[in-house]
């Protein structure tokens, strides 16, 4: 009797879901996409209806091939990739390419790979969802027109070999943007003065807090204190006062839960919490949610999906976790009803879910002998998260003081104010509480207070003055761009982890103390691309063409007129750049460097040369002295997670040998002669190395497949 055959995308989701289904199923794993555009060519026919040129990726034809000789033996053949656009677009190609037969094909989604999801999706199958399929075509087609047409005016007016993307180009601009705001911040100094005080009656045990400066009583506004001098007479006309209580506010506050996490929350918290990067999120991610063999249960997925934007949670889930919390941590924990979260990205698909453990009773305890450190770590992060969010509010009794100053030499009363809180029920903030970025953090906003009164006299134990500067915009994080990419409507949660990681590859940005900052030729294509392209590069116009796939995908519009609305005026401003890339001189781009000439003690710059970047000396032809570069991958050591690095070796025949290895070198030896990738091995996590020009290896398991697809398409120079 023929098995039904089962299609997902990786080995790990294929064991898993297979044990699920059990023998009656044979399960097969497609390793993502099996077709795509060509890459060495457009592979659109804008002038038929923008009709894509789609071909079986070279190192998937045995893939297809054993797909399509499974499924002429099988009666039915279920395509349970993931339940998003990318998941249906890999169905539906899988089915075109292997000529699986239509009538055989069932489309089976899930958010969480547990026996109940696995064994509900199938019992309830549906067909392939055309209009998902035309909103990932018009994305793709639109990604391709865009790289395709603008790299060439990157050549012609920068250098050859770079590369622009729609979303990518606009995430730059964000980071070059930010740039220009520090650069051009003019800092104001100002002071502050801080009365160290306590109980005048309660002798030297009394407690002492500190109170600020904040107005004079009769003068409008908050004191401003633009000098030393000005902050100098003020403590000097402090010196003779008395202290009083003028008034004391104590105020019940509540503090809510965040909710679950969405993807682009997901990155930020473990960035801030973990210091893990978007990459190296999502990469330990897909590993909870496609299957952890965890002993007597075997292999099951630990978390739902992972690339959603909707807050969203399944009703038995929230039952299952307040019934925990109630038995955990008892019943005061568990407010009176559940807690709903409304969606708060725009385009946020309803049908998914947050991000959640498949089940709270597997605490991350429990679980601590069957994952590795990374998973360990987010998925306790994940689970906390979640219980928090079904959680009671916190109760803080948050005290004010009002203080007053008189008898000073001047006449004057200042207004010093002091505040505090203490916490009168926990609440959720037992279990989790939610970083913020950039955020000054007020040191004695939460601190004790003694207990005071109305009319209490204080004693002064010392007046500080103390000079601050205005901060210019603080450089984005990878976890604040996430933010401002969710918050703008740029992207998608599938989007975020290789955006920044392309423009990390590209040396458009680099990394300095977690900060992204561009580099001199991150500046310069971002300009270049702004003055010719503003549509391209405008933000708005970005979030308004997600948009327009969001409706694609809903039906509300259809994918050709979308493409012919955009394309017109684009090719349009195609050509007038490159008219005027033919008047103008190419701005060839020498990027300094922090290296110094060994023979004549000038700077080095870095140049482009037959044999790739390398540095040379700013004397040039003078100093004719030059070395190889360090070039950067944005790729973490798999040894000791320092960077790997582009090196030039001592090869013989054509010129030096490349190969790349660790910046922490010589405590870490690891090299390796091929190419690492930014994408992880989506089997198994680990470092993906280039092997060939379009075929990829796993360093640690032996994957092999297909250099995975980005949203630049790579054009040879």
């Amino acid at each position: 009797m023929a098995k039904d055959l089962v299609i997902v995308e990786s080995p790990a989701k294929a064991r898993t879901v297979g044990r699920f289904l059990g023998r009656e199923y044979e399960a097969m794993a497609s390793m993502g996409h099996v077709r795509d555009l060509p890459k060495r060519e457009i592979g659109v026919a804008v002038d038929n209806g923008f009709k894509p040129k789609y071909s079986v990726l070279p190192d998937k034809r045995k893939v297809v091939a054993e797909v399509k000789k499974a499924s002429a033996a099988a009666d039915t053949v279920y395509l349970a990739t993931d339940p998003d656009r990318e998941g249906e677009a890999i169905a539906w190609h899988l089915m075109e390419a292997a000529k699986i037969a239509k009538s055989k094909v069932r489309r089976v989604v899930f958010h969480e790979i547990t026996a109940p999801a696995v064994r509900d999706a199938f019992d309830h199958p549906r067909t392939i969802d055309e209009r998902l399929i035309d909103a990932q075509q018009a994305r793709r087609v639109l990604d391709r027109l865009v790289g395709y047409d603008l790299s060439p005016v990157l050549w012609k007016k920068v250098r050859r070999g770079l590369s622009a993307g729609r979303v990518q180009s606009v995430a730059l601009r964000l980071i070059v943007d930010r740039e220009h705001e520090i650069a051009a911040f003019v800092s104001e100094e100002y002071w502050t003065i801080e009365a160290l005080l306590a109980k005048a009656d309660g002798g030297g045990d009394a407690v002492a807090f500190k109170a600020g400066l904040r107005a004079v009583k009769g003068k409008k506004g908050r004191v401003s204190i633009p000098n030393g001098e000005e902050a100098a007479r003020i403590t000097s006309d402090l010196e003779p006062a008395g202290f009083g209580v003028a008034k004391v506010a104590t105020k019940e506050r509540r503090n809510r839960p965040a909710p679950p996490f969405i993807t682009s929350s997901l990155q930020q918290e473990a960035f801030r919490k973990l210091r893990f990067t978007t990459r190296r999120t999502m990469a330990v991610a897909q590993q909870l949610y496609e299957g952890v063999n965890i002993g007597a249960e075997g292999s099951v997925g630990l978390i739902t999906y992972m690339r959603t934007d909707s807050t969203n949670v399944a009703t038995s889930a929230v039952h299952e976790t307040r019934d925990y919390i109630r038995e955990r941590f008892g019943p005061g924990y568990a407010p009176e009803r559940p807690r709903t979260y409304t969606k708060r990205v725009k385009g946020a698909q309803e049908a998914h879910e947050a991000i959640r453990p498949t089940s709270v009773r597997r605490d991350p305890d429990s679980l601590r002998r069957h994952l590795t450190s990374e998973q360990q770590r987010l998925y306790d992060l994940i689970w906390r998260r979640m219980l928090a969010s079904q959680m009671a509010d916190a109760l803080l009794d948050a005290t004010t003081v009002d203080i007053e100053a008189g008898g000073t030499r001047s006449g004057d009363v200042y207004a010093f104010r002091s505040t505090g809180s203490v916490i009168k029920f926990p609440g959720f903030r037992r279990l989790y509480l939610e970083d913020r970025d950039d955020v000054a953090k007020d040191k004695d906003g939460d601190a004790p207070l003694p207990v005071l009164e109305q009319g209490d006299a204080l004693e002064s134990r010392g007046i500080t003055p103390s000079q601050h500067f205005t901060q210019p915009p603080p450089r984005y994080t990878e976890a604040s761009l996430v933010r401002a990419l969710e918050e703008q409507g740029i992207g998608r949660p599938s989007t975020y982890a290789p955006t920044i990681a392309t423009v990390l590859a590209r040396d458009y940005a680099r990394k300095d103390r977690n900060r992204l900052t561009p580099t001199k030729l991150g500046i310069a294509v971002s300009g270049l691309l702004t003055q010719h392209f503003p549509d391209i590069m405008d933000v708005g116009f970005t979030a308004r063409v997600e948009e327009e796939l969001d409706d694609i995908a809903s039906g509300e519009r259809e994918w050709t007129p979308v493409l012919k609305e955009f394309y017109g005026p684009f090719t349009e401003s195609v050509q007038r750049a490159l008219v005027e890339a033919e008047r103008v001189p190419r701005n060839q781009i020498d990027e300094e460097s922090d290296e110094v000439c060994d023979e004549c003690e000038r700077p080095m710059v870095i140049k482009s040369g037959r044999f790739g970047r390398f540095l040379s000396c700013s004397g040039f032809p003078e100093c004719r002295s030059s070395k190889p570069l360090m070039q950067r991958t944005g790729v973490d050591c798999p040894e000791d997670g320092g960077e790997l690095v582009e090196r030039q070796g001592r090869g013989k025949g054509r010129g030096p040998k490349k190969f790349y290895g660790c910046t922490n070198y010589p405590e870490c030896t690891f090299t390796t002669n091929q190419r690492p990738l930014p994408q992880p091995c989506p089997d198994c996590g680990k470092l993906l190395v280039a092997s060939g020009r379009q075929n990829a290896r796993c360093a640690a398991c032996g994957f092999r497949g297909p250099v995975p697809e980005e949203e630049v398409v790579e054009l040879a120079s």
